[in-house]
């Protein structure tokens, strides 16, 4: 469960606790079960009755119910990306590859924490040198949140259900099949093979990164002529100019 669904069960708890307090309390309601008031007991336990599914529901929804699939038009931050990828962490066929893409989104604020550090350990914000660095990690960044808007848009094709349903149909067997079916399942891999391609290619990122973070802590000059020359620097260069082009 993320830090948003635990906010929300945690004051749903609080609602349903402070409910139940000013219904009981001598000093506010004061109802009572038991006296001699039969609207005071059916009312108390009515409201227990429904803070007892409430809660429940609440934890359904929260703990157990898949999101609603956004549109891919109103994701723009990482948290975002975050949920919309929690909507397939369930279906099995696609399981490694939605945690494996959920560990990327950790290790790049990691990797990015980690290279602001070290950037501000040898160079001053002013520095031209400094800027170019900060400028490629920002590309790079944006190259990697691309990729994940790539691995979202093509899951959306499918609703959950649908690659649940194409991952178990036999595999020993592929002409029992009709050839519609056929067809859809060989789709199926095949946009299995863009998903994966897209991690792929942001492991190669962060390698990239972590190359980067090697580079500057042996940097020995903070010439900006330099860092140009720098051997990552120039293969960040050419990853970010061939995804450009590859954009156009």
């Amino acid at each position: 469960m993320n830090g948003s669904k635990f906010v929300k069960l945690f004051l749903l708890m609080v609602v349903i606790v402070i409910m139940n307090i000013v219904l009981l309390s001598p000093g506010l309601l004061g109802f009572q079960i038991g006296g001699d008031n039969a609207f005071q007991t059916a009312s108390v336990i009515t409201v227990w009755v429904i803070s007892i599914l409430a809660l429940f529901y609440g934890s359904y929804i929260l703990l157990f119910k898949s999101p609603a699939v956004r549109s891919i038009q109103t994701i723009q931050t990482r948290d975002d990306y975050i949920e919309a990828l929690h909507h397939y962490r369930n279906v099995k066929v696609l399981k490694k590859d939605i945690a494996l893409g959920l560990d990327q989104l950790d290790r790049i604020e990691i990797k990015r924490d980690a290279l602001l550090n070290v950037l501000a350990q040898r160079f001053e914000q002013t520095e031209l040198s400094y800027k170019k660095f900060i400028a490629v990690i920002d590309e790079v960044e944006k190259l990697f949140y691309l990729n994940i808007r790539g691995i979202l848009n093509k899951l959306g094709v499918f609703a959950a259900s649908d690659f649940a349903r194409i991952a178990d149909q036999p595999k020993d067997s592929p002409s029992s099949l009709s050839k519609v079916a056929q067809k859809k399942a060989a789709l199926y891999q095949e946009y299995l093979t863009y998903v994966r391609g897209y991690l792929e290619a942001n492991e190669e990122i962060m390698l990239k990164l972590d190359q980067l973070l090697l580079e500057i802590s042996l940097l020995d000059s903070t010439d900006y002529r330099e860092v140009e020359e720098m051997p990552c620097m120039k293969e960040i260069d050419s990853l970010i100019k061939q995804t450009k082009l590859y954009k156009q």
